[in-house]
């Protein structure tokens, strides 16, 4: 398996001779609003560009899986780069028929367990904040646990907390590479996703998995830095178990 941070979730995985594109924004630095009420009011997002051109990340995909609409998460630019008879996967019919209004014609709604190709797929929970109206003003969100007998199981927590159905997922799948949106991005004072203490909890819950930190440094309301991630995870001594990619940065794993 080979997995590439690109920029915020978006990620490229290579998985059992598939490739796997998750949650593409693919937009140029700038190309939309800031998020209210959040810091860093004067940049516009994304705040970084992307390290890679549209054209790789595209080329030769076999699915792409959307967690959710948000725009740092599925933007214009996704809209206008993907070829529209590429495969997606959405979390729900909502979804799809958005998907499908903006003209993709081959939408695939996730369902608890999924085969694609000779690829399981299993969709989760998230709680995107902690906060229950934070949560509901967020809206519903996915996670994807990815298995198959030649691969590592791979769990995509997605716009999440840790929370009890992350333990749930964990426990269930006993995944041995798990990816946490883990920015501790904030709208006022609510975290929307994990905190350094969240990550640390993952590895606690599952200590013989690797974790992938994701989401970070791409849009204006992150509060959580690589750099301060990885100083905590030494501190802790879970920084053998923890991955902290640069945008364009790709591990192979077995």
């Amino acid at each position: 398996m080979n997995i590439q941070q690109i920029r915020n979730a978006l990620l490229v995985i290579h998985y059992a001779g598939k490739k796997v594109v998750i949650d593409p924004m693919l937009g140029e630095k700038g190309s939309f609003p800031t998020f209210q009420n959040t810091p860093r009011q004067d940049l516009r997002n994304p705040i970084v560009d992307l390290p890679v051109p549209v054209n790789d990340i595209l080329e030769d995909v076999d699915a792409i899986i959307v967690t959710h609409l948000h725009e740092d998460h599925w933007d214009k630019g996704a809209v206008n780069y993907i070829p529209k008879a590429t495969t997606l996967f959405s979390q729900n019919e909502e979804d799809a028929k958005v998907l499908e209004g903006q003209g993709f014609t081959n939408v695939e709604v996730l369902e608890d367990v999924t085969l694609f190709h000779d690829i399981t797929l299993r969709k989760t929970d998230g709680r995107h904040g902690y906060d229950d109206d934070i949560v509901e003003a967020m809206g519903s969100v996915m996670g994807v646990v990815f298995s198959h007998p030649d691969e590592p199981t791979l769990y995509i927590a997605g716009d999440t907390v840790y929370y009890d159905g992350v333990e749930r997922v964990i426990e269930q799948a006993e995944p041995d590479i798990i990816v946490v949106n883990s920015g501790a991005n904030i709208i006022g004072d609510s975290y929307l996703l994990m905190l350094k203490e969240d990550v640390y909890k993952v590895h606690q819950k599952a200590p013989q998995a690797t974790i992938i930190a994701s989401h970070m440094e791409a849009v204006n309301h992150w509060t959580l830095s690589r750099k301060d991630l990885k100083a905590y995870a030494q501190e802790l001594g879970f920084d053998h178990k923890l991955l902290v990619p640069d945008d364009g940065e790709a591990y192979t794993l077995d």
